[in-house]
């Protein structure tokens, strides 16, 4: 007869059980705990301190920190998931600590320490740099576009904004006489017993549809006054001499400093905008996102957030960030042909800082041998050409795609992270390197599984 093991799911322990006997050794979610451990959490634990000791015992800060960063490895973060995969799995009750924060804790404290948390992702990167991760030798940077948390049905024109306003500012007013001469009504009637300071529940729709379109204008506004104020400083520093016809072009338009009436703004996000997305060349509400990779172990060296909706300006940005970041200077760089920017370009030259970015119209020059009518002819545009065609500068720049591009490819294929869950630039930064943060943990993770951080 054939003997099997004895599988009663009644069977009692003779010892408690050991959380340590749950995962085998070298686990993702152990190699977090370990991490977290070594991680300096005193800005968010000192929060949670109360000198008196009152009030009920709480769940433990490093406890939420763990399952966020491994949530956030892993593809989750929702807090209702997070919640859930506490009961049903065991790397994340192993990180609680069979313990089942509900998701109105781990929301609330994503929230609170949502600035204190984005910071960890220097944290981590210094652990990479201890490990050994981080050549600084190429260095790659590209932009991708993720939705925000807000429909595009959302997003009208500034002119269409400024119809609206007028529309619910009449409505508004109208509101206010009514009830004013409601409450004389009432006053004569029954006599001044009301306050008089209660809103109308129809007033409260209509000021917060006002509040909305007024948020939404003046973002359209502020973000065409930071553009008029970078052109007049880079045309003052130029002594009024573009370096290319694409500055002249955007000189031009930001002149005014005033948005273009058919620039469009979102109501419910104010701060995202409708952009194409390259991957499926379709329109979106969304957040230009953007990552610095390095060669060796495509590490993200610095991750950063925008409103606008192509990367011609990224370029210096993400170079000063990489340099903050690893206190280092950055030897050579690669990026698409959306990074192309002559003055930017020759800013960097002139630092020392090694670029490679292929000019506009360059993949039609080297297909035909000619450019398009709106390609770029500056001298840096001309030797940026000859240099990309000859060896080893082209094999050397063929690298990029294979260094940063999987880097998207993971975040947004395999984790599945292509909208964010907060809104506002600020918020949806922090969001951002609390994933790349995620993402370089899981890397250093694949490098050395079985070392103690602590």
């Amino acid at each position: 007869m054939k003997r099997f093991r004895p599988c009663d799911l009644d069977q009692p322990f003779l010892l408690p059980p050991s959380l340590q006997d749950w995962l085998p050794e070298g686990h993702l979610a152990r190699f977090v705990a370990n991490v977290v451990d070594a991680l300096d959490l005193s800005p968010i634990l000192d929060t949670h301190a109360r000198k008196d000791g009152r009030g009920k015992a709480a769940y433990h800060p490093i406890l939420l920190v763990r399952l966020l960063v491994y949530g956030y490895a892993v593809g989750k973060r929702s807090s209702r998931q997070l919640e859930r995969a506490t009961y049903d799995e065991v790397p994340f009750r192993y990180l609680a600590a069979d313990q089942h924060p509900d998701h109105d804790t781990i929301s609330t404290f994503r929230q609170v320490h949502l600035q204190e948390l984005a910071k960890l992702f220097l944290q981590v990167l210094a652990l990479c740099r201890k490990a050994g991760m981080v050549q600084l030798g190429q260095i790659a940077i590209d932009g991708s576009k993720l939705a925000a948390n807000a429909s595009q049905r959302k997003s009208h024109s500034y002119a269409k904004l400024s119809e609206r306003e007028q529309k619910w500012l009449e409505t508004v007013e109208q509101i206010l006489k009514d009830a004013q001469a409601k409450d004389e009504q009432e006053d004569n009637e029954f006599g001044p017993g009301r306050r008089g300071d209660e809103l109308p529940a129809d007033l409260a729709t209509a000021q917060q549809q006002l509040d909305r379109i007024r948020a939404a204008k003046k973002e359209l506004e502020e973000e065409a006054r930071r553009r008029a104020e970078q052109a007049a400083k880079e045309k003052e520093a130029q002594g009024g001499k573009p370096k290319d016809e694409s500055q002249r072009k955007r000189w031009y338009r930001s002149a005014k400093g005033v948005p273009s009436q058919k620039e469009l703004g979102n109501l419910t996000d104010p701060q995202s905008r409708v952009m194409i997305d390259g991957a499926n060349n379709r329109y979106i509400q969304g957040y230009n996102t953007q990552i610095a990779v390095d060669q060796k172990q495509q590490v993200i060296l610095a991750a950063e957030v925008t409103s606008q909706q192509n990367d011609r300006q990224q370029l210096v940005p993400m170079v000063d960030a990489v340099e903050t970041n690893v206190q280092a200077k950055c030897s050579l760089v690669v990026a698409d042909t959306g990074y192309w920017n002559e003055g930017r370009i020759g800013e960097l030259g002139e630092r020392g800082v090694d670029v490679m970015v292929p000019p506009d119209g360059f993949a039609t020059w080297r297909r035909t041998g000619t450019l398009p009518r709106n390609g770029a002819r500056g001298p840096l545009a001309v030797k940026m050409r000859e240099r990309l065609t000859s060896e080893p500068d082209a094999t050397q720049y063929k690298k990029r795609s294979g260094i940063v591009e999987p880097v998207f490819g993971l975040i947004k294929e395999l984790r599945h992270y292509r909208r964010f869950l907060f809104r506002g630039l600020e918020k949806v930064r922090a969001e951002w390197q609390m994933i790349c943060m995620a993402m370089n943990v899981w890397k250093l993770h694949r490098h050395q599984p079985q070392v103690v951080l602590a």
